[in-house]
């Protein structure tokens, strides 16, 4: 084995073989970061020199270990039931909404199961139903599945709220058809890649206004439903539309659906651009200012979403590669991780897989949070 001199260690520091101390005591494994503490406890015990078989892992063979190790990983502790559900929610939709363009009867009752059925998977297994946001399924209608994932965001959000049981139905109802008014808009402008001309917006923007009348005469919902899903892009800096509302003359669950809809269309892939991480996605809804949200609406998603969103993957201090399974809601920057892959790189399969709850393992933090299609996942 080769010796380095101690002296010439450098905190976060790492090696692709174990690292020894005269010998035969390990000081760190194989891709496991040398700690300050580590060199004053050599210094202190006037230990000249380390000795190894590997060499220093570069940020090129760290890049390389990652995209070994992340690949593949997406979606892969989803569980089953919450799967099938959301995907057949989204097939559901995807007919009904089809049925909308064409002019077709649309029965309620399709619609009303697919909200039933998810709001009680929002209650009963809230973790799995979130994390399917993140992965980008591509089954059925792009605008069904967006609208089925605002549906889960919003109870999330009423749920935190103690909304009583008829709102929280009446915000799934409306957050599941707040966008039903595009389909009445041409589909040249709807999936256009380039940039909208002033005409074109308008047009786009008339989609809240189709949405109402959708809501409340062809599908014979509340006039209540129908003013929710209206609503759901005016600003709390009173600039947006139909009607130019602000503040607190727009009601709450409109609020509500305001802040799942960015976010939602912030994590999903768009023509035009690829989606963001749902970190990201977080970040950019922190830096409003009160312009397009109510602040304490905002508030309360970050703390019952997260910072780092449930399904998110993330890379903590040590190396180590793990899932969001659960947030502690007042402390968002310190979820419950489950490890996928270990700090030595080596993929965990499920029955070796280590949870690890950031609140209480203090050494522990996320430095950053990383997209798994970036490595080819």
């Amino acid at each position: 084995m080769k010796q380095i001199k101690v002296e010439d260690l450098v905190a976060g520091q790492k090696f692709d073989k174990p690292v020894y101390v005269d010998g035969d005591t390990l000081l760190v494994p194989e891709n496991v970061v040398i700690r300050e503490k580590d060199i004053e406890r050599l210094k202190s015990w006037n230990i000249p020199y380390v000795e190894t078989d590997g060499k220093t892992v570069t940020a090129k063979d760290e890049k390389k270990r990652e995209e070994k190790a992340i690949s593949g990983i997406l979606g892969g502790n989803a569980d089953q039931g919450a799967q099938k559900l959301y995907v057949q929610s989204v097939q559901k939709l995807s007919a009904v909404f089809d049925d909308i363009r064409q002019g077709r009867k649309v029965e309620n009752n399709a619609i009303d199961e697919i909200v039933t059925k998810l709001v009680n998977a929002v209650r009963t297994k809230s973790e799995d139903i979130i994390s399917l946001i993140l992965q980008n399924h591509e089954e059925g209608d792009p605008m069904a599945r967006s609208a089925v994932n605002c549906l889960i965001l919003s109870v999330v959000v009423a749920q935190y709220l103690n909304f009583p049981n008829h709102h929280i139905l009446n915000i799934a109802l409306a957050a599941l058809l707040h966008d039903i008014g595009m389909m009445r808009i041409s589909e040249n402008i709807v999936e256009k890649n380039g940039e909208l001309s002033s005409e074109e917006i308008q047009q786009i923007q008339t989609h809240t206004l189709y949405t109402y009348r959708i809501i409340t005469r062809e599908l014979k919902y509340s006039d209540e439903i129908g003013k929710i899903a209206l609503l759901h892009h005016e600003r709390w800096d009173g600039k947006g539309y139909p009607k130019k509302l602000k503040e607190k003359q727009i009601p709450v669950m409109s609020r509500i659906i305001s802040v799942v809809d960015a976010f939602e269309a912030m994590v999903r892939d768009r023509p035009y651009r690829n989606s963001m991480i749902g970190y990201t996605a977080m970040r950019q809804l922190l830096n409003d200012n009160s312009r397009r949200f109510d602040a304490e609406v905002l508030k309360i998603f970050i703390k019952a979403m997260g910072i780092y969103p449930v399904g998110s993957i993330v890379i903590l201090n040590d190396g180590s590669i793990g899932r969001v399974e659960k947030i502690h809601s007042d402390a968002p920057l310190r979820p419950i991780i489950r490890l996928v892959v270990n700090a030595r790189g080596k993929k965990l399969e499920n029955d070796q897989a280590k949870t690890l709850d950031l609140l209480t393992e203090k050494e522990f933090f996320i430095t950053r949070a990383v997209n798994p299609r970036d490595f080819g996942g």
